[in-house]
């Protein structure tokens, strides 16, 4: 069954790229705007990343880091939101998730509940350490684990059932 998984590693030249892109982005701007219809929604289940993850384990490093600084930029113009102040760090994390799906992705060959886990975990590590550095404040920088668990349970569960279920095209 595992034979017939397809994962891509699209490049910049290739048009595809930025259809996916594009598709990618457009959802990281509705599940957020969907997200922050409920108090706290954006911190609570953390919505900018979980395109990001599909892209780039899907789709590889190109689409995933595309998607991931286009998408808190695009939503930040569009909206307001993220803060100008959180930018950096969204845009930190978003990256740092990026490259460990698509480095998941290509270690695993396969879509694994395994791989999914370890890319949002090392983001989420990873990018506590960034954002401590620059936001001096521990506290703040846990955010995502003291409040963001939903989401991450969001992003490595419904992660994982997405990339199964779109595993063949």
């Amino acid at each position: 069954m595992d034979a017939t998984v397809k994962l891509y590693s699209l490049t910049y030249n290739n048009s595809k790229t930025y259809l996916f892109v594009l598709l990618f982005v457009a959802g990281n701007i509705l599940l957020p705007q969907l997200c922050h219809l409920i108090p706290r929604g954006g911190l609570i289940f953390l919505p900018i990343y979980f395109f990001t993850l599909i892209a780039a384990y899907k789709y590889g490093l190109m689409v995933g880091l595309l998607t991931a600084v286009l998408s808190p930029l695009v939503n930040h113009i569009l909206f307001g939101m993220p803060p100008s102040a959180a930018l950096p760090a969204i845009l930190i994390k978003s990256s740092i998730l990026a490259i460990a799906a698509a480095a998941s992705a290509h270690y695993f060959k396969k879509v694994s509940l395994w791989g999914v886990l370890l890319a949002v975990l090392a983001y989420q590590i990873i990018g506590i350490l960034f954002e401590w550095a620059l936001v001096k404040d521990f506290y703040v920088a846990i955010q995502d684990f003291r409040m963001g668990m939903p989401g991450i349970l969001l992003q490595i569960i419904g992660g994982y059932i997405l990339l199964k279920s779109i595993s063949k095209i």
